[in-house]
């Protein structure tokens, strides 16, 4: 499957595939120009990536020669990864501590409606890439709100700085469409668990279940695997 995606986001979702994958080396360079004409981009959007994940500490800038790849260890993404799911866990279980507002039952249920929608096929599409990326920024971005709690969204943002940490950093191996479909959907089908032990009122599982998800993005992505047997 090709990649169709808004090209700065094709370039980034295809850098840290790279990355993670260890197609990259750490320490190695990247030439603006030569990734542009391999992804079939223009230089902007490289540009615009890479400095993107220098904010994630994917690169490192070499001054007037650009960028290098700075390949982040297991034990890096581990750790950030649960920090993450330990903020979010929070977010749930603060959430479900008290019944949702109407206007919070609309908003979760019409996003998880755009997940329906995005895996109701069976497979993906290309079209799906970018968004199961809106649609499943929106859903943490609905949990983290309803928490009401700043210290969770200003922490989150400073752990957002570490490779992979953040929700956002979607790393796909679009050779394996069907392995990423199964990925994704079973992300979705979490996102729909912690709904339900949310409306349920059930504080424990409902955080249990955003700490299994935040370690799954990891642990059931293919293109992780390589780096880390």
């Amino acid at each position: 499957m090709t990649a169709k995606m808004k090209p700065g986001q094709h370039v980034l979702v295809s850098l840290r595939r790279m990355i993670a994958s260890g197609e990259l080396r750490d320490g190695e360079r990247i030439a603006e120009i030569a990734t542009a004409e391999a992804l079939g981009v223009s230089r902007m959007p490289v540009r615009t990536a890479l400095r993107a994940l220098e904010l994630e500490g994917l690169v490192i800038r070499l001054g007037a020669r650009g960028y290098a790849a700075r390949a982040p260890s297991q034990v890096q993404i581990g750790g950030a990864i649960e920090v993450r799911g330990v903020l979010e866990g929070l977010a749930a279980r603060t959430i479900a501590a008290r019944p949702l507002s109407p206007a919070e039952e609309i908003a979760f249920a019409r996003c998880l409606e755009r997940g329906d929608a995005i895996f109701a096929k069976g497979h993906l599409v290309n079209e799906d890439l970018e968004a199961f990326h809106d649609y499943n920024m929106q859903f943490h971005d609905l949990l983290i709100r309803g928490s009401g709690n700043p210290a969770i969204e200003t922490a989150l943002a400073r752990n957002n700085h570490l490779p992979f940490a953040s929700a956002a950093a979607l790393a796909l191996d679009w050779q394996d469409a069907e392995g990423e479909y199964r990925h994704l959907l079973a992300a979705h089908r979490q996102h729909h668990a912690v709904l339900d032990a949310i409306r349920a009122r059930l504080p424990d599982e409902a955080e249990q279940i955003m700490r299994a998800h935040a370690r799954a993005a990891v642990g059931s992505a293919s293109v992780f695997k390589p780096a880390f047997v």
